[in-house]
């Protein structure tokens, strides 16, 4: 067994394979560049050496600087992770001829299968059931589009080197290719380094399933159990479970058995993942392999109770699987959901920043509900412009899907960042979904029930009587406190005398009386026939609340500003106040504030790289014409013109950096 291995990578993932090697007595050695300097996989790591500059093709994608890295140590092997050089076939050849072990598959597996097209032609061979497509390159956009037209729309766009969303788009006609095909390519270019783009049948009301595989050097293959994977957004998975919802015990073994037979092609060894397709009839293609570790991972590792990172390093250090095909059960349920440093009521753009709050909800295993937390992040860590926009992998399981959503949904109202914007609210609003609960899932769940974007969740109105009985209590034990501290209340003294008020939630009032009582408050609304019961221990200083009201659970964060509290619970931020009765009369009177006029300006809507300006000064434009292209964290956005116009100004330059709402066109 090996005593050290780098790790060659960054975030969280880098974090979990340290935790793995630690369990086992392996110590780590950790790589960085100057912007994850203070990183906490350099925090955790026994040792770390610094790389290169902050874009990853000057220092993460440097294999001489990795193998370097590894010389310096005395690390024995390497674990890629996933991303960067995890399916870099030049690496691993690199390495084997060091005579440094790489904790993945043999060069020959990586080759075949980490190529897309490839990897489809060899399927075929194999017998796997694949999607029609076009598996050769393409050498120009006129040739796609004549491809495209050939198998008919819609096709999928793919960069053969590609994943994690980068290099892919959806074409529904001719005009989809023009515009997709270069924008694919040069994503494909600045992710991998490979600008091979190909041209697949894209399969309507698909589900995205794949099988996790584990394979050793001699001859044992064998497979998991399933993911779903099919809440996507831009081809970027949003949120995964396993098992699935939708398949059947024959499905689920023949997915499996087409996918070990794939692997016995390539004498597949280590940890993979086959991803199919899977379409309302549970017919299954084969879409791609991924030979390295799945983003998705521990969702596999709580229903078998399998630690793949573990299986890996075995794998690589020439062990033989302990487990077989009959070992393999699956238990319960799991749920992870992806947390993103983007805003999903701007149409998810990346956010980055510092990290002035982050308290993600405390790993526990109680009452047989499992939550785990992979994060590569803490408070008051960056969160930069350079890389994945990943803050944390939040995950729960249960006994039951239900069981493990619900879980999952607490564990979100728990989850308290700020300082970025992220995408917690969206996935909670994923988790109280009907449908989602219902299990009726296809991959573009997202734009059917978002069609018009993301724009917050709706409240009951029985939850939202819940939040505005928290709401009271906040200010009395707010008032309590601020008393205590200038010595008007008696430290300790609750009997706080109750008093009309009316407690205003997003402009809705809801008067009534309310009172401090002990373990928290008595709220009677105006009209009910009986006080409100709030039971919690909070405390002013706590950003999250854990209370009952009425016995009804409920975990909510509390921003508190100046002159209100912003409610959070459930996806859905509200703003509480509460008021004396002749407060809330004067505050009726008050003029309502009216917004800026920002129709005439081109905002940069995330901090980016500006790729190009596709107008002129004096040029007339057309709503939805392409006025610029900016890239942030891999990904290239095109911004398009909301109304006709003339543009006026052009106030930056392809190659400038841009901060949010920075002005890049005026119009007429």
């Amino acid at each position: 067994m090996f005593t050290k291995i780098l790790i060659a990578n960054r975030g969280e993932i880098a974090c979990r394979v340290i935790k793995t090697a630690r369990r086992m007595g392996i110590k780590t050695v950790a790589v960085y560049s100057d912007a994850d300097a203070a990183a906490l996989h350099v925090k955790m790591a026994d040792e770390a050496l610094h790389i290169g500059p902050p874009p990853a093709a000057e220092s993460y994608l440097l294999a001489d600087r990795i193998i370097a890295a590894v010389k310096q140590t005395g690390a024995q092997a390497v674990h890629p992770g996933y991303g960067f050089l995890s399916e870099n076939t030049a690496f691993a050849e690199r390495l084997q001829k060091e005579g440094i072990a790489f904790i993945g598959p043999n060069v020959r597996a990586i080759q075949a299968m980490g190529d897309k097209i490839e990897s489809k032609k060899l399927a075929a061979a194999a017998k796997v059931n694949t999607v029609p497509g076009y598996l050769g390159v393409i050498k120009d956009t006129d040739e796609a589009v004549k491809i495209s037209s050939g198998i008919g729309y819609p096709v999928m766009l793919k960069a053969s080197a590609g994943g994690g969303g980068k290099g892919m788009r959806i074409a529904w006609n001719e005009a989809d290719v023009r515009e997709g095909f270069p924008a694919a390519t040069a994503e494909a270019i600045s992710s991998f380094g490979d600008d091979r783009v190909f041209v697949e049948k894209f399969v309507t009301e698909p589900r995205h399933i794949e099988i996790q595989v584990l394979a050793d050097k001699h001859g044992n293959t064998l497979y998991l159990g399933e993911r779903e994977c099919s809440i996507q957004r831009r081809h970027q998975k949003v949120v995964e479970e396993a098992p699935s919802p939708f398949l059947d015990e024959a499905t689920r073994k023949a997915m499996g058995e087409q996918s070990v037979a794939l692997c016995r092609a390539v004498n597949y060894e280590s940890a993979g993942t086959v991803e199919f397709i899977v379409d309302k009839d549970r017919n299954f293609y084969f879409l791609e392999m991924n030979t390295r570790l799945q983003v998705e991972h521990p969702v596999t590792e709580l229903i078998t109770g399998i630690d793949l990172v573990e299986q890996m390093i075995r794998v690589a250090a020439g062990e033989k699987l302990s487990i077989t095909q009959d070992d393999v059960k699956l238990n319960g349920w799991a749920m992870e959901s992806r947390v993103y440093a983007e805003d999903p009521f701007r149409n998810f753009l990346p956010s980055i920043g510092r990290l002035v709050r982050y308290q993600p909800p405390a790993e526990s295993v109680q009452d047989g509900v499992t939550v785990r937390n992979d994060t590569g992040v803490f408070e008051g860590a960056e969160i930069s412009m350079y890389y994945d926009p990943m803050i944390a992998k939040l995950c729960t399981h249960a006994p039951t899907r239900i069981e493990a959503i619900v879980a999952m949904n607490d564990a979100l109202d728990a989850f308290h960042i700020r300082g970025i914007q992220h995408n917690v609210p969206f996935v909670a609003a994923v988790m109280e979904h009907p449908r989602f609960r219902e299990g009726r899932l296809t991959t573009a769940f997202i734009a059917e029930e978002w069609p018009e974007g993301f724009h917050g969740t709706d409240l009951s109105p029985e939850v939202k009587r819940d939040l505005a009985a928290l709401t009271a209590f906040i200010y009395l034990q707010q008032g309590v406190r601020a008393g205590e501290i200038t010595g008007q209340i008696k430290r300790g003294y609750q009997n706080i005398r109750s008093r009309a008020w009316v407690i205003t939630l997003d402009g809705v009032n809801y008067p009534g009386d309310a009172v401090l009582a002990e373990g928290g408050c008595l709220v009677t609304f105006d009209g009910a026939s009986k006080p409100c019961r709030v039971i919690t221990n909070w405390t002013p200083v706590q950003p999250v609340m854990r209370a009952t009201v009425d016995g009804r659970k409920m975990i909510v964060q509390i921003d508190r500003q100046a002159s209100y509290r912003l409610l959070t619970h459930r996806g859905a931020t509200v703003k509480g106040i509460m008021r004396s009765e002749r407060a809330a009369q004067l505050f009726a009177l008050m003029p309502e504030k009216i917004a800026p006029d920002l129709s005439k300006f081109l905002l940069c809507p995330m901090p980016g790289l500006v790729v190009s300006i596709a107008v002129e000064v004096g040029q007339e434009i057309k709503a939805g014409e392409t006025l610029a292209i900016v890239e942030a964290m891999k990904m290239q956005n095109i911004l398009r013109a909301e109304s006709d116009g003339v543009v006026s100004a052009i106030k930056v330059k392809a190659g400038d950096s841009l901060a949010v709402d920075q002005v890049i066109l005026e119009f007429e």
